[in-house]
């Protein structure tokens, strides 16, 4: 078993430094004529960044001082992100590179063809003053200085003067330089809204689902679901403030955070954590734990939330006035005997009453339908969160984002409203989902 680690892990370093080394050269070494301080700058620059995105990774889980992970997140998560981009942008370059060489190519030619033909055009006769060029026709004798002006320019064969040479770059060297700051413009801008999407809050996002089961006194509940936040170095307090103020904005009868608040300690991000206590529903807001608390302390996090005014649901249910709300523990908690029991959760109710069921992981879809739930609300994916890590993501995951029937029951997946790693998200959007439930009897 650890043969196989460590060859994986040879394999992972190859393909990385595979691919920073052509990062490099695209993007450095073809761009300059030859070795000088912009090739050493680009190597400087592309270790330096794994270098930080290293030691922010590190630091995180080896529990540094907070302000030294926020000091070595901020660069070493957004060069995961830029990193990414810019392999992908040098990758698509390898498509415009030869139609632009081709093109060039082309009007080199069409421009070299009209400079022969203007080259090779009959001279137009010149007419000749009255008493000047006396010639044999007119009586006189040839100058001799003027023949030999023509034998030397008309009269024998005709001397071309050589091309200049040019001073610009070569075609090679253009197309490079054209295609490399293209890479690294779109690379950059790609990173930079993805960034700001994250950072400028969650949007929202609204979903009727209708349930067989629910009565109709309970048509248009609506539930306020927000998942993996990820309080930490990178979002803060501030952060948090505006996910609790898009949550209120929406005026939710309920609440579900369905895992994945923080990526820290209490200690570190009990002050970031804080806005939670203003959040507001009619029928309370309740939380359940993801994989990212048990890296962070779950035991202390469910007691912070609890002291905010979340309602932790640990392998428990409550009884609403019209269905059932249960909550299960992320499937991380089984390494610390906290893991998931749908038994306990859900075992003895009565299933003639609607059941929601807030479980962070889609995967835990299948026990959701053996026990008879009606709906299942998850996040965990991030939809993805840098495309084209969906790929990836969807793969792992029964539902990537959205809503999905799994025989009676739906599941629900949101994007998520914050970011792990970098704090950047390309082709997923952060949301917080407003769920209003439909009974079929209205």
């Amino acid at each position: 078993m650890a043969i196989v680690f460590v060859l994986i892990a040879l394999l992972v370093l190859a393909v990385l430094v595979t691919g920073n080394w052509y990062v490099w050269r695209r993007l450095f070494r073809d761009t300059t004529r030859g070795p000088g301080a912009v090739r050493r700058a680009g190597a400087v620059a592309i270790a330096g960044g794994w270098a930080l995105t290293v030691g922010a990774l590190v630091a995180e889980r080896a529990g540094a001082p907070f302000w030294l992970q926020q000091v070595l997140a901020w660069p070493g998560f957004l060069w995961l992100a830029l990193s990414l981009y810019l392999l992908l942008a040098v990758l698509a370059g390898e498509l415009v590179r030869p139609v632009l060489r081709r093109i060039l190519e082309r009007r080199a030619r069409t421009a070299e063809a009209g400079t022969a033909e203007t080259a090779n055009a009959p001279a137009k006769p010149q007419p000749i003053p009255a008493g000047q060029g006396a010639g044999p026709a007119n009586g006189g004798t040839p100058d001799a200085g003027a023949g030999g002006e023509d034998a030397a320019s008309g009269g024998g064969s005709r001397v071309s003067e050589a091309p200049a040479p040019s001073s610009g770059p070569s075609r090679r060297l253009f197309v490079s330089r054209v295609v490399g700051g293209a890479a690294a413009a779109a690379a950059v801008g790609t990173v930079g809204y993805g960034t700001y999407g994250v950072l400028r809050g969650p949007g929202v996002k609204r979903v009727t689902v209708p349930l067989a089961k629910l009565p109709r006194a309970a048509h248009g509940f609506r539930i306020a679901v927000v998942s993996d936040v990820h309080l930490g170095p990178v979002l803060g307090r501030g952060f948090a403030q505006k996910v609790v103020d898009t949550i209120n904005s929406t005026q939710p009868d309920l609440i579900a955070v369905v895992g994945d608040l923080v990526d820290g300690s209490v200690k570190d991000l009990g002050p970031a954590a804080a806005p939670l206590a203003q959040l507001k529903a009619r029928h309370g807001s309740f939380f359940v734990t993801g994989n990212h608390e048990y890296f962070s302390g779950a035991e202390q996090w469910v007691q912070e939330v609890r002291r905010l005014g979340l309602n932790p649901l640990e392998n428990a249910r409550t009884e609403l006035p019209h269905f059932d709300l249960a909550g299960v523990n992320d499937v991380a908690g089984e390494d610390e005997g906290q893991g998931p029991d749908f038994a306990r959760a859900l075992g003895d109710r009565d299933r003639e009453r609607a059941c929601v069921l807030l479980a962070h992981q889609p995967v835990q879809i299948h026990d959701a339908v053996d026990h008879g739930v009606d709906l299942q609300l998850s996040g965990h994916t991030h939809g993805g969160q840098l495309w084209p890590g969906n790929l990836i993501a969807r793969g792992a995951n029964p539902t990537l984002a959205g809503l999905e029937r799994y025989g009676d029951t739906q599941l629900y997946v949101s994007r998520g409203a914050g970011a792990w790693g970098p704090p950047t998200r390309v082709g997923a959007p952060s949301d917080v989902t407003v769920i209003e439930l439909a009974s079929r009897q209205a």
